[in-house]
């Protein structure tokens, strides 16, 4: 099939071959050393584990800017014009990066993959100009959309929030949007949609009705489900915690935060969570802690595959390399046997200093082989019991006696202070933490 797309189309990414296993003796950077797709790994081909997608924000309109400073890349192929001739063409070195990279997932924001209008309806034409590419892309490829979403924090009329914006006409162009853009996500076969509330949040109480905001972020998020519904929409909604940056507090905070939130205003049904490692950092918690969390009460839904750096205090979005992180992180996955219609978005953008299409193929490697190393060591530890075996001893008084009772919610006050004077003071038992670093380093490779 990729051989009909380079025949149609001019090649964008030339002298880069496709990118194959190469298994770890290689030297070749322009090979997978761990990766292998097909491979099987407690069950299934590594490929279905991770459903690796590459997002459209960061990969081609990210060039390079920050806050002291410009753009200091524009590819070749990107003349800069907000075209839509430009837009598709932009669309279709996607596609081509996608099939040499051997990834079958792509995300994307509504505005990213297509350019703004004068107003809505023009906006909207736009948008299905640009998808009706994307579909031809997706058919002639066989590559599948893992999300789309709408970005909603970018234009100025979002700068006091979108669904939380004391302004209803605000609210009601927000819906609109996202009207849009999950008939886009559903008309190319998406299996998520996402909602990451960049603007919802405040920067100071004094101007905010917190209660009020709370309540429309939630009206808002029933509104979607029930579109869900109503267009026969058969994706997981998700919502991406983030605690701060661009506001100074975000609502959806972190997964505790958004478990709670949704609990409360009866989402927890509608919708999942999409965890982002940088976010989680950025939130005080580890990356396996959130993912713990959330896949503790049956809301582990998707995962944006990043890192920031603990140097800095803001979202950096790189490209995770921790091998030791991201085995902690797959075990939580294996756990859970996977991540369902979720997959793992490379979230993550290219540092400000590198410039060369090449470098995206670097990253994206690099960060793959450290997922594949991750899931490789949390196989062996899960096979072999090493970690779990020892946290079963650690808590086997609640299997019998009054450890059950208590667990089975039958033991009351009186009769556990019965017990204790009958029992006297209770063992001191180690908790042996460095035995269990100690084994976690054993099993990192």
């Amino acid at each position: 099939r990729s051989a009909g797309i380079m025949a149609s189309h001019e090649e964008f990414f030339q002298g880069i071959p496709a990118i194959k296993y190469e298994g770890a003796q290689s030297k070749n950077l322009l090979a997978y050393r761990y990766y292998n797709a097909e491979e099987v790994i407690l069950g299934k081909p590594m490929k279905d584990w991770f459903r690796f997608a590459v997002c459209y924000w960061h990969t081609w309109r990210g060039m390079g800017s920050d806050p002291f400073g410009g753009p200091t890349r524009r590819w070749h192929f990107d003349d800069g014009t907000e075209s839509v001739e430009n837009a598709i063409r932009r669309l279709r070195a996607h596609f081509e990066f996608l099939q040499k990279l051997g990834v079958g997932f792509y995300c994307f924001h509504d505005r990213d993959i297509a350019p703004e209008g004068m107003d809505l309806a023009e906006t909207n034409k736009l948008l299905d100009q640009v998808i009706d590419e994307a579909e031809k892309l997706q058919k002639a490829t066989g590559i599948k959309l893992l999300w789309g979403t709408a970005n909603l924090f970018s234009h100025p009329r979002y700068m006091n929030g979108a669904s939380t914006n004391p302004d209803a006409h605000v609210f009601a162009y927000a819906a609109a949007q996202v009207k849009k853009a999950m008939e886009a996500t559903h008309r190319l076969g998406g299996e998520n949609y996402v909602f990451w509330g960049g603007r919802e949040g405040y920067m100071s109480l004094l101007n905010t009705d917190m209660k009020a905001e709370l309540g429309h972020f939630a009206k808002f998020l029933k509104m979607a489900a029930a579109y869900k519904k109503e267009i026969g929409f058969q994706g997981q909604l998700l919502i991406e915690p983030k605690p701060l940056e661009p506001t100074k507090h975000q609502y959806d905070f972190d997964a505790g935060n958004v478990i709670g939130f949704l609990r409360t205003y009866g989402l927890d049904k509608d919708y999942k969570l999409n965890l982002e490692a940088n976010h989680c950092t950025l939130a005080g918690h580890s990356f396996e802690h959130e993912l713990t969390l959330a896949s503790d009460s049956n809301l582990l839904g998707s995962i944006d595959a990043n890192t920031g750096d603990t140097l800095l205090g803001w979202d950096t979005d790189q490209f995770n390399t921790d091998v030791k992180s991201l085995t902690l992180a797959m075990l939580v996955v294996v756990k859970q046997q996977g991540l369902g219609s979720g997959g793992f978005n490379f979230d993550a953008k290219l540092r400000r200093e590198s410039t060369e299409p090449e470098d995206l193929f670097y990253a994206h490697i690099g960060s793959i082989d450290a997922f594949a190393r991750g899931l490789r060591n949390a196989a062996r530890l899960t096979e072999d019991r090493a970690l779990d075996s020892l946290v079963e001893e650690r808590y086997k008084s609640y299997k019998d006696g009054i450890g059950a009772r208590i667990e089975s919610g039958e033991a009351t006050f009186a009769e556990l202070e019965k017990w204790v004077l009958q029992q006297g003071e209770p063992q001191q038992r180690s908790a042996r933490q460095e035995k269990f670093e100690m084994i976690l380093n054993n099993y990192t490779l």
